[in-house]
Order: C-alpha cells, then structure tokens, then sequence
C-alpha cells in the first residue's frame, strides 16, 4: 500500500501531523508493506526566494489577527508539539519561500534519503536558532549532508533553479487534481483521503480501512493458455 503525503517545511501542522502518522504507521500490523512517499505543496508559493519576515509578521498580515493572537497560537503549537515529543521554538522563527526546499527533496528521493531530509528540514525550521532561509544555500547543504548525501550533488541541485522544479509543480499541481486545499494531506492507496494533523487514532484507522478495502486482483481468464510456472512451462503435445 502507498501513501502519500503532501506537504511543506514552513507548515507548522504537517510537523505534527507526520509525528502523529508515524505513531499511528509503527504499530500498524502491515506497516513493512506500506510504502510512504513526500509530496510537494507550498503554503506561499508567490513569495520571492530572499523575501523573509518573522513568522508573527507574517501571520498578523496574512490573517488579519493581532500579535497577541499570532503569539498565543505559535504557543498552542508549541504544546501540540510538545505532546508528540517534538521541539519547538514559539519565539523568533522566520518565515520564508520553499521551494528549494522541496526540490532538494526531490533530489534526496531519488537517493532512498527523502525522510530523514524531510525531518531534518523540519527539525531546523521549527526547533532551531539557525534559519533555514537566511544563511543560504550552505545551510540547505549542511542538512543534505547530514541526511546521507553529497554535498557537491546537493549543492549543485540547490544552485541550478531548473532542478527537479518540474517534479515540485507536478506535486502541486497533482494536489489541485485531488483537491487538497491545504496541508498536511495524506492519500492512502488513491483511494483515501485524510486531511489535517487528525489524531494517531484517526490514521490508525484510516490505515485499517484502506487496508482492508484493497481491491483484489481480477483475473481474466478463458482457459486452456499455456503459460509457465515453478514447475517449468507447458509444452504442447502432438
């Protein structure tokens, strides 16, 4: 079974919602035959890639809400985090253009590396001092690095702008196709979807569902082809 899950490294709940479906995917009985693939989504695709602000700016400008506001939210995430054990800074982090980001990743598929590069962007984004949008590409490579690839292949991807640019816009535009409207969004099988950071219990059963509805396989079969087996193949007699 696969599922994907589209995403972005500047959304607060797709940190807390893949904490929440990794709980829910380790104590699932089949989770060594469910494949799990990162999809590209960007929450603010129209912001240029040196344009970066406080992530409280940003909210009270996008959302119209006052700083308290912005603040006392920031400090629900926090909690949220915190109860699936993961760290995270309510003061001072920034907020930025992806999609560097995301093609990185891309990259980082291709190397059986996209997970654990996932986490660390996250990890960097939300619970660190260093920003992953102020200091540049060599930020961005030091992750990639830390993630098990090449520094001079991760860098080169990072300073071509075509690189797997194509693969992040077919993501997002495959999410419109679904109608995902936001993040985190979770496709099992394409056949179920589940949006939002939901409970473990809610991917938990979710996974049952999908796991369970799978569609068998149909055989078409008008009898008498010759076909060959463990045995060895059918050989016609005359």
């Amino acid at each position: 079974m696969r599922v994907e899950i589209w995403s972005d490294i500047a959304c607060p709940w797709c940190y807390v919602g893949k904490a929440r479906f990794e709980k829910a995917l380790a104590a699932f009985p089949h989770r060594d035959e469910v494949e799990v693939v990162h999809r590209s989504f960007e929450l603010d695709p129209g912001r240029a890639k040196g344009d970066v602000q406080p992530v409280i700016t940003m909210l009270t400008r996008k959302y119209g809400m006052s700083e308290a506001q912005a603040q006392a939210g920031e400090d629900n995430l926090g909690a949220q985090a915190a109860a699936e054990g993961l760290d995270y800074r309510t003061r001072d982090r920034d907020h930025g253009n992806t999609f560097d980001m995301h093609r990185l990743l891309h990259f980082a598929k291709e190397h059986g590396r996209q997970d654990r590069l996932l986490q660390l962007l996250y990890r960097a984004n939300f619970a660190e001092e260093r920003s992953v949008f102020t200091e540049g590409d060599e930020r961005l490579v030091e992750l990639a690095v830390e993630a098990g690839l090449d520094a001079e292949a991760a860098r080169a991807v990072l300073t071509d702008p075509d690189a797997y640019a194509d693969d992040v816009r077919a993501d997002e535009r495959e999410a419109a196709r679904l109608g995902a409207t936001g993040v985190p969004f979770f496709v099992l099988d394409r056949t179920y979807g589940v949006s939002g950071a939901q409970p473990a219990e809610v991917f938990t059963q979710a996974l049952t569902q999908a796991w369970g509805e799978r569609s068998p396989l149909k055989l078409v079969d008008q009898g008498g082809a010759k076909a060959c087996g463990p045995d060895g193949c059918a050989v016609p007699q005359h």
